[in-house]
């Protein structure tokens, strides 16, 4: 029979079908939070998810996020993960504005809705920064999107459909040399100015339902290159978000408790 010491308490999350599972990081002192990670993620043998929000205390700040990937690798930030940590963090305390500590600085998620373990939150997600244009050389040849750092980075491409086996032009991006620390990768398809359809290939989780840091990136990229107003609904296989940019970028959408349980490591 386990030990109380051999398991991590877990609540499992998702942000239109961008799931996460949330751990607090004292009950992991000690392990590797890369290797523990992906086991935990892992679809068949794990828990499964895309990625871990390893929570701790801080004096400032509701709490602290850090968050890894399903394959490991640390990220700075998850829109969709930030998300899933202000829910878990409402359902234990009756908060209307939840500040939590990420890789990409603090960011601030207002409570608009709950219904039971169901929330809606605004987050401020903070300035974008947009570069020029970027043409890639593919092995199917060449590519051109619109670079985009929401805390993290994002190549953004638009395109009049998604071709069957995007994904492997979108792996290749994002394992291309002009992006040093890798790149979230978003293709979208413009419906009119106030729609966007999207589908994301993000790092060390690969396809993804769902991206909120994509769906800024995405949102950005359309209103700067002014093929869209703000504000914007992305629409992606998870759901729908909707982004508005004054000032800085705010991030609207859904995130769902699912379920909680303990981890045998």
């Amino acid at each position: 029979m386990r030990s109380e010491a051999e398991t991590i308490p877990f609540f499992k999350a998702s942000a239109c079908g961008n799931d996460f599972l949330i751990a607090e990081l004292d009950n992991s002192r000690g392990r590797d939070l890369a290797s523990i990670t992906s086991r935990m993620c892992d679809r068949h043998t794990g828990i499964g998810a895309d990625g871990v929000e390893w929570l701790s205390t801080a004096a400032d700040v509701d709490i602290r996020a850090r968050l890894f990937n399903s394959d490991g690798s640390e990220a700075e930030i998850s829109g969709n993960g930030t998300r899933c940590v202000a829910a878990y963090i409402c359902s234990r305390q009756a908060k209307e504005t939840v500040v939590i500590e990420t890789k990409a600085g603090m960011k601030t998620c207002r409570l608009i809705s709950r219904s039971g373990t169901g929330f809606e939150f605004e987050i401020a997600m903070g300035q974008p920064v947009v570069g020029g244009e970027l043409p890639l050389h593919l092995t199917d040849g060449v590519v051109r999107g619109i670079p985009v750092s929401i805390g993290n980075p994002h190549y953004v491409v638009f395109t009049n459909q998604f071709v069957p086996n995007w994904q492997l032009q979108a792996s290749e991006i994002g394992t291309r040399p002009e992006f040093k620390n890798g790149v979230n990768v978003e293709l979208v398809v413009l419906k009119d100015r106030d729609n966007l359809e999207a589908r994301f290939f993000e790092r060390g989780a690969g396809e993804t339902q769902s991206s909120g840091t994509g769906s800024c990136a995405a949102a950005v990229a359309a209103i700067s290159s002014k093929r869209a107003d703000s504000p914007v609904r992305i629409q992606a296989p998870g759901g729908s978000q909707l982004v508005r940019w004054d000032e800085q970028i705010f991030l609207t959408g859904p995130a769902e408790l699912i379920c909680h349980g303990e981890f045998f490591v």
